[in-house]
Protein backbone atom coordinates (compact mmCIF):
# COMPACT_ATOMS: atom_id res chain seq x y z
CA UNK A 1 0.00 0.00 0.00
CA UNK A 2 1.49 3.23 -1.03
CA UNK A 3 0.68 6.73 0.04
CA UNK A 4 0.61 9.61 -2.44
CA UNK A 5 0.99 13.27 -1.41
CA UNK A 6 -0.33 15.87 -3.85
CA UNK A 7 0.68 19.51 -3.70
CA UNK A 8 -1.99 22.07 -4.39
CA UNK A 9 -0.83 24.22 -7.37
CA UNK A 10 -2.93 27.11 -6.18
CA UNK A 11 -1.19 27.14 -2.84
CA UNK A 12 2.31 27.40 -4.43
CA UNK A 13 1.12 30.18 -6.74
CA UNK A 14 -0.26 32.03 -3.69
CA UNK A 15 3.13 31.90 -1.97
CA UNK A 16 4.85 33.45 -5.01
CA UNK A 17 2.18 36.19 -5.14
CA UNK A 18 2.73 36.91 -1.43
CA UNK A 19 6.52 37.15 -1.85
CA UNK A 20 6.13 39.48 -4.85
CA UNK A 21 3.73 41.75 -2.98
CA UNK A 22 6.02 41.86 0.07
CA UNK A 23 9.01 42.77 -2.13
CA UNK A 24 7.04 45.51 -3.89
CA UNK A 25 5.88 47.04 -0.59
CA UNK A 26 9.41 46.89 0.87
CA UNK A 27 10.88 48.55 -2.24
CA UNK A 28 8.35 51.37 -2.19
CA UNK A 29 8.88 51.94 1.55
CA UNK A 30 12.68 51.99 1.12
CA UNK A 31 12.40 54.43 -1.78
CA UNK A 32 10.17 56.76 0.26
CA UNK A 33 12.53 56.58 3.28
CA UNK A 34 15.53 57.33 1.08
CA UNK A 35 13.68 60.27 -0.43
CA UNK A 36 12.87 61.66 3.04
CA UNK A 37 16.51 61.27 4.10
CA UNK A 38 17.71 62.98 0.95
CA UNK A 39 15.30 65.87 1.48
CA UNK A 40 16.18 66.30 5.17
CA UNK A 41 19.97 66.26 4.64
CA UNK A 42 21.14 69.85 4.06
CA UNK A 43 22.96 70.51 0.84
CA UNK A 44 26.65 71.20 1.32
CA UNK A 45 27.29 74.83 0.40
CA UNK A 46 29.58 75.56 -2.50
CA UNK A 47 33.02 76.84 -1.47
CA UNK A 48 33.94 80.50 -1.81
CA UNK A 49 36.23 81.32 -4.72
CA UNK A 50 38.94 83.93 -5.18
CA UNK A 51 40.09 84.67 -8.73
CA UNK A 52 43.44 86.44 -8.62
CA UNK A 53 44.57 89.07 -11.08
CA UNK A 54 47.04 86.56 -12.61
CA UNK A 55 44.21 84.10 -13.34
CA UNK A 56 44.86 81.66 -10.47
CA UNK A 57 41.93 80.50 -8.36
CA UNK A 58 41.64 79.47 -4.73
CA UNK A 59 38.64 77.84 -3.06
CA UNK A 60 37.85 77.98 0.63
CA UNK A 61 35.97 80.30 2.98
CA UNK A 62 36.04 84.08 3.27
CA UNK A 63 36.27 84.90 6.98
CA UNK A 64 36.38 88.72 7.10
CA UNK A 65 37.98 91.83 5.65
CA UNK A 66 39.50 94.90 7.26
CA UNK A 67 40.04 97.78 4.92
CA UNK A 68 41.58 96.38 1.73
CA UNK A 69 42.84 93.17 3.42
CA UNK A 70 40.72 90.03 2.97
CA UNK A 71 41.20 87.05 5.30
CA UNK A 72 40.58 83.79 3.42
CA UNK A 73 40.87 80.24 4.78
CA UNK A 74 41.63 77.30 2.50
CA UNK A 75 42.28 73.63 3.19
CA UNK A 76 45.31 73.84 0.90
CA UNK A 77 47.18 76.90 2.20
CA UNK A 78 45.44 77.57 5.53
CA UNK A 79 44.52 81.12 6.55
CA UNK A 80 45.94 83.84 4.35
CA UNK A 81 45.48 87.60 4.02
CA UNK A 82 45.10 88.94 0.48
CA UNK A 83 45.05 92.62 -0.43
CA UNK A 84 42.34 93.87 -2.77
CA UNK A 85 44.77 94.84 -5.54
CA UNK A 86 45.60 91.13 -6.05
CA UNK A 87 41.95 90.04 -6.36
CA UNK A 88 40.11 90.14 -9.68
CA UNK A 89 36.87 88.54 -8.49
CA UNK A 90 35.53 87.08 -5.25
CA UNK A 91 32.38 84.98 -4.95
CA UNK A 92 30.96 83.74 -1.64
CA UNK A 93 27.94 81.77 -0.52
CA UNK A 94 27.99 83.17 3.01
CA UNK A 95 26.24 86.29 4.24
CA UNK A 96 28.16 89.37 5.31
CA UNK A 97 27.72 92.93 6.55
CA UNK A 98 29.89 95.74 5.17
CA UNK A 99 30.68 98.72 7.40
CA UNK A 100 32.05 101.91 5.86
CA UNK A 101 34.75 104.12 7.30
CA UNK A 102 33.28 106.31 10.05
CA UNK A 103 29.92 104.51 9.96
CA UNK A 104 28.22 104.21 13.35
CA UNK A 105 27.29 100.65 14.21
CA UNK A 106 23.82 100.08 15.68
CA UNK A 107 21.89 96.93 16.38
CA UNK A 108 19.31 97.54 13.62
CA UNK A 109 21.30 99.30 10.95
CA UNK A 110 22.38 96.33 8.82
CA UNK A 111 21.01 93.10 7.37
CA UNK A 112 23.53 90.43 6.25
CA UNK A 113 23.55 89.60 2.55
CA UNK A 114 25.54 87.66 -0.02
CA UNK A 115 28.48 89.48 -1.58
CA UNK A 116 30.59 89.57 -4.70
CA UNK A 117 33.78 91.53 -5.31
CA UNK A 118 34.72 93.00 -8.67
CA UNK A 119 36.26 96.21 -9.98
CA UNK A 120 37.53 97.28 -6.52
CA UNK A 121 34.04 97.28 -5.02
CA UNK A 122 31.91 94.96 -2.90
CA UNK A 123 28.30 94.36 -3.92
CA UNK A 124 25.82 93.07 -1.34
CA UNK A 125 22.66 91.31 -2.50
CA UNK A 126 19.36 90.89 -0.69
CA UNK A 127 18.76 87.28 0.37
CA UNK A 128 15.17 87.10 -0.86
CA UNK A 129 15.49 88.81 -4.24
CA UNK A 130 19.25 88.48 -4.96
CA UNK A 131 19.17 92.07 -6.17
CA UNK A 132 22.03 94.41 -5.37
CA UNK A 133 21.12 96.65 -2.46
CA UNK A 134 24.49 98.23 -1.69
CA UNK A 135 27.84 98.72 -3.35
CA UNK A 136 30.86 99.68 -1.23
CA UNK A 137 34.16 100.71 -2.85
CA UNK A 138 37.14 99.07 -1.15
CA UNK A 139 38.64 102.48 -0.35
CA UNK A 140 35.55 103.22 1.78
CA UNK A 141 35.40 99.78 3.47
CA UNK A 142 36.12 99.62 7.20
CA UNK A 143 35.14 96.06 8.08
CA UNK A 144 33.45 93.11 6.36
CA UNK A 145 31.83 90.83 8.96
CA UNK A 146 30.16 87.47 8.47
CA UNK A 147 26.50 87.24 9.48
CA UNK A 148 27.07 84.96 12.49
CA UNK A 149 29.72 87.24 13.98
CA UNK A 150 27.55 90.32 13.34
CA UNK A 151 24.58 88.69 15.08
CA UNK A 152 26.69 87.72 18.09
CA UNK A 153 28.78 90.87 18.47
CA UNK A 154 26.39 93.61 17.32
CA UNK A 155 22.75 92.52 17.53
CA UNK A 156 23.25 90.03 20.37
CA UNK A 157 23.35 90.75 24.08
CA UNK A 158 25.88 88.47 25.85
CA UNK A 159 25.09 87.17 29.31
CA UNK A 160 26.95 88.33 32.38
CA UNK A 161 29.17 85.21 32.37
CA UNK A 162 30.05 85.27 28.66
CA UNK A 163 33.15 86.50 26.78
CA UNK A 164 35.39 87.04 29.81
CA UNK A 165 39.14 86.95 29.21
CA UNK A 166 42.11 87.43 31.49
CA UNK A 167 44.07 85.21 33.82
CA UNK A 168 44.34 83.55 37.22
CA UNK A 169 47.70 83.71 39.01
CA UNK A 170 49.17 82.06 42.06
CA UNK A 171 52.46 81.69 43.90
CA UNK A 172 53.82 80.22 47.14
CA UNK A 173 57.03 80.52 49.18
CA UNK A 174 57.85 78.11 52.02
CA UNK A 175 60.65 78.35 54.60
CA UNK A 176 61.48 75.43 56.93
CA UNK A 177 64.49 76.11 59.15
CA UNK A 178 65.04 77.64 62.56
CA UNK A 179 62.29 79.95 61.39
CA UNK A 180 59.26 78.68 59.55
CA UNK A 181 57.42 80.83 57.08
CA UNK A 182 54.79 80.71 54.38
CA UNK A 183 53.83 83.31 51.81
CA UNK A 184 50.87 82.86 49.48
CA UNK A 185 49.81 85.11 46.64
CA UNK A 186 46.77 84.85 44.39
CA UNK A 187 45.36 87.15 41.73
CA UNK A 188 42.41 87.24 39.35
CA UNK A 189 42.36 89.72 36.47
CA UNK A 190 39.30 89.58 34.22
CA UNK A 191 38.11 91.80 31.37
CA UNK A 192 35.10 91.64 29.07
CA UNK A 193 34.67 93.74 25.94
CA UNK A 194 31.40 94.05 24.04
CA UNK A 195 31.86 93.46 21.14
CA UNK A 196 34.64 90.98 21.91
CA UNK A 197 36.39 91.37 18.53
CA UNK A 198 39.00 94.08 18.06
CA UNK A 199 37.83 95.13 14.58
CA UNK A 200 34.56 96.60 15.95
CA UNK A 201 34.33 99.69 18.16
CA UNK A 202 33.86 98.86 21.84
CA UNK A 203 30.40 99.52 23.36
CA UNK A 204 31.06 98.43 26.94
CA UNK A 205 33.98 97.17 28.99
CA UNK A 206 33.92 95.38 32.35
CA UNK A 207 36.94 94.67 34.54
CA UNK A 208 37.39 92.71 37.76
CA UNK A 209 40.70 92.54 39.65
CA UNK A 210 41.50 90.72 42.89
CA UNK A 211 44.90 90.48 44.61
CA UNK A 212 45.65 88.69 47.87
CA UNK A 213 49.06 88.40 49.55
CA UNK A 214 49.32 86.57 52.88
CA UNK A 215 52.48 85.75 54.83
CA UNK A 216 53.37 84.28 58.21
CA UNK A 217 56.81 84.00 59.82
CA UNK A 218 57.37 82.11 63.09
CA UNK A 219 60.55 82.91 65.06
CA UNK A 220 61.59 80.90 68.17
CA UNK A 221 63.13 82.70 71.11
CA UNK A 222 66.92 82.13 71.16
CA UNK A 223 68.22 81.30 73.69
CA UNK A 224 65.09 79.75 75.08
CA UNK A 225 64.01 80.76 78.57
CA UNK A 226 62.74 78.81 81.53
CA UNK A 227 59.81 78.57 81.56
CA UNK A 228 59.74 78.54 77.71
CA UNK A 229 58.76 81.73 75.95
CA UNK A 230 56.25 81.26 73.10
CA UNK A 231 57.49 81.77 69.56
CA UNK A 232 56.97 85.18 68.04
CA UNK A 233 54.71 85.29 64.99
CA UNK A 234 54.69 88.03 62.37
CA UNK A 235 51.89 88.19 59.81
CA UNK A 236 51.25 90.21 56.68
CA UNK A 237 47.94 90.42 54.86
CA UNK A 238 47.30 92.69 51.87
CA UNK A 239 44.07 92.43 49.91
CA UNK A 240 42.74 94.49 47.01
CA UNK A 241 39.63 94.08 44.87
CA UNK A 242 38.02 96.37 42.31
CA UNK A 243 35.37 96.25 39.63
CA UNK A 244 34.46 98.76 36.93
CA UNK A 245 31.89 99.11 34.16
CA UNK A 246 32.64 101.41 31.21
CA UNK A 247 30.08 102.69 28.70
CA UNK A 248 31.58 104.15 25.51
CA UNK A 249 30.08 107.32 24.07
CA UNK A 250 32.64 107.46 21.23
CA UNK A 251 35.42 105.04 20.27
CA UNK A 252 37.64 106.83 22.84
CA UNK A 253 35.44 108.60 25.40
CA UNK A 254 33.54 106.58 28.01
CA UNK A 255 31.69 106.95 31.28
CA UNK A 256 32.44 104.67 34.21
CA UNK A 257 31.13 103.44 37.53
CA UNK A 258 33.34 101.50 39.90
CA UNK A 259 34.08 100.26 43.38
CA UNK A 260 37.14 99.02 45.23
CA UNK A 261 38.03 97.40 48.55
CA UNK A 262 41.41 97.38 50.29
CA UNK A 263 42.71 95.70 53.42
CA UNK A 264 46.35 96.30 54.35
CA UNK A 265 47.56 95.00 57.69
CA UNK A 266 50.94 96.65 57.05
CA UNK A 267 49.27 100.09 57.29
CA UNK A 268 46.73 99.24 60.01
CA UNK A 269 43.92 99.52 57.45
CA UNK A 270 41.11 97.12 58.22
CA UNK A 271 39.02 98.10 55.21
CA UNK A 272 38.90 100.95 52.73
CA UNK A 273 35.78 101.19 50.56
CA UNK A 274 35.41 103.40 47.48
CA UNK A 275 32.25 103.88 45.36
CA UNK A 276 32.33 106.37 42.50
CA UNK A 277 31.55 107.42 38.92
CA UNK A 278 33.51 109.37 36.34
CA UNK A 279 34.83 109.53 32.78
CA UNK A 280 37.72 107.98 30.89
CA UNK A 281 39.52 108.59 27.62
CA UNK A 282 41.69 106.35 25.43
CA UNK A 283 44.64 108.54 24.43
CA UNK A 284 45.90 106.04 21.85
CA UNK A 285 45.20 102.45 20.93
CA UNK A 286 47.08 100.23 18.47
CA UNK A 287 47.29 96.43 18.04
CA UNK A 288 50.35 96.38 20.34
CA UNK A 289 49.67 99.08 22.95
CA UNK A 290 47.00 101.18 24.65
CA UNK A 291 47.06 104.17 27.01
CA UNK A 292 44.02 105.32 29.01
CA UNK A 293 43.41 108.12 31.50
CA UNK A 294 40.36 108.47 33.75
CA UNK A 295 39.01 110.39 36.74
CA UNK A 296 36.09 109.99 39.11
CA UNK A 297 34.32 111.49 42.11
CA UNK A 298 33.64 109.01 44.91
CA UNK A 299 32.69 108.30 48.49
CA UNK A 300 35.46 106.72 50.55
CA UNK A 301 35.27 105.03 53.95
CA UNK A 302 38.49 104.18 55.83
CA UNK A 303 38.30 101.85 58.83
CA UNK A 304 41.52 101.44 60.87
CA UNK A 305 42.63 99.22 63.74
CA UNK A 306 41.97 100.84 67.14
CA UNK A 307 42.68 103.34 68.54
CA UNK A 308 42.84 105.17 65.19
CA UNK A 309 39.43 106.59 64.29
CA UNK A 310 37.68 105.77 61.01
CA UNK A 311 37.13 108.48 58.37
CA UNK A 312 34.45 109.32 55.82
CA UNK A 313 35.77 111.12 52.75
CA UNK A 314 34.63 112.65 49.48
CA UNK A 315 37.44 112.44 46.97
CA UNK A 316 38.56 111.62 43.44
CA UNK A 317 40.75 109.06 41.72
CA UNK A 318 43.06 110.12 38.88
CA UNK A 319 44.33 107.07 37.02
CA UNK A 320 46.54 106.24 34.06
CA UNK A 321 46.81 102.75 32.57
CA UNK A 322 49.22 101.47 29.93
CA UNK A 323 49.88 98.08 28.41
CA UNK A 324 52.12 96.96 25.58
CA UNK A 325 52.81 93.64 23.87
CA UNK A 326 56.57 93.14 23.62
CA UNK A 327 58.46 90.68 21.37
CA UNK A 328 57.72 86.97 22.02
CA UNK A 329 54.22 87.98 23.20
CA UNK A 330 55.50 89.29 26.51
CA UNK A 331 52.87 91.59 28.04
CA UNK A 332 53.91 94.68 30.00
CA UNK A 333 51.30 96.47 32.13
CA UNK A 334 51.58 99.61 34.24
CA UNK A 335 49.14 101.79 36.14
CA UNK A 336 49.20 104.63 38.64
CA UNK A 337 46.41 106.16 40.74
CA UNK A 338 46.39 109.27 42.91
CA UNK A 339 43.46 109.60 45.36
CA UNK A 340 43.03 112.98 47.14
CA UNK A 341 40.22 113.74 49.60
CA UNK A 342 38.35 117.01 48.98
CA UNK A 343 36.84 117.37 52.45
CA UNK A 344 40.25 116.84 54.13
CA UNK A 345 43.20 117.88 51.92
CA UNK A 346 45.70 116.33 54.35
CA UNK A 347 44.44 112.84 53.50
CA UNK A 348 45.45 111.23 50.22
CA UNK A 349 46.72 107.90 48.91
CA UNK A 350 48.47 106.54 45.83
CA UNK A 351 48.89 103.17 44.15
CA UNK A 352 51.48 102.19 41.55
CA UNK A 353 51.59 98.81 39.79
CA UNK A 354 53.75 97.28 37.06
CA UNK A 355 54.11 93.75 35.74
CA UNK A 356 55.46 91.42 33.07
CA UNK A 357 53.65 88.32 31.84
CA UNK A 358 55.89 85.94 29.87
CA UNK A 359 54.27 82.99 28.01
CA UNK A 360 55.91 79.65 28.74
CA UNK A 361 53.65 76.77 27.70
CA UNK A 362 50.27 76.99 25.99
CA UNK A 363 48.10 79.05 28.38
CA UNK A 364 50.64 79.13 31.20
CA UNK A 365 52.83 82.19 31.80
CA UNK A 366 55.37 83.33 34.37
CA UNK A 367 54.52 86.72 35.84
CA UNK A 368 56.62 89.30 37.68
CA UNK A 369 54.92 92.23 39.36
CA UNK A 370 55.32 94.97 41.89
CA UNK A 371 52.84 97.09 43.79
CA UNK A 372 53.46 100.15 45.95
CA UNK A 373 50.70 101.51 48.19
CA UNK A 374 51.03 104.87 49.94
CA UNK A 375 48.62 106.15 52.59
CA UNK A 376 49.13 109.58 54.14
CA UNK A 377 47.15 108.72 57.29
CA UNK A 378 48.02 105.16 58.38
CA UNK A 379 46.92 103.81 61.72
CA UNK A 380 48.92 104.92 64.75
CA UNK A 381 52.26 103.09 64.90
CA UNK A 382 52.16 101.85 61.27
CA UNK A 383 54.22 102.97 58.27
CA UNK A 384 52.62 104.95 55.46
CA UNK A 385 54.18 102.90 52.62
CA UNK A 386 53.69 99.26 51.64
CA UNK A 387 55.74 97.65 48.84
CA UNK A 388 55.30 94.19 47.30
CA UNK A 389 57.28 92.25 44.70
CA UNK A 390 55.31 89.25 43.47
CA UNK A 391 56.21 86.27 41.27
CA UNK A 392 53.92 83.48 40.20
CA UNK A 393 52.36 81.45 37.44
CA UNK A 394 49.38 82.71 35.40
CA UNK A 395 46.76 80.64 33.57
CA UNK A 396 45.10 82.58 30.75
CA UNK A 397 41.39 81.97 30.18
CA UNK A 398 41.65 82.68 26.43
Amino acid sequence: MSLHYQTNPGSRRGKWYSLFALSLITGVAFQQTATVWAQSAPAKPAPDVIIFTNGDQLTGTLERATGDSFVFKSDIVGEITVTADKIKELHTGGKFVALKNGEKVTRTSKTPGTITYQDNAISLADESSSSTVETVPVKDLSVLIDGATYAKEVTGNPGIFQDWTGGISGGVTLVESTQTGQTFTAAVNLIRLVPSVDFLPTRTRDTVNVLESYGKLTQPVIPQTTPPTPDSVAKSNIFHADAEHDKYFTPRLYGLVGLSYDHNFAQGLNLQQIYGAGIGYTVFKTPVQEFDVKADVHYERQNFVPPTASTDLIGSSFTELYHRTLPRKILFTESGTFIPAWNDPSIYSAIFEAGLQMPTYKRLSVNLGLQDNYLSNPAFGYKDNSFQFITGVTYSLK
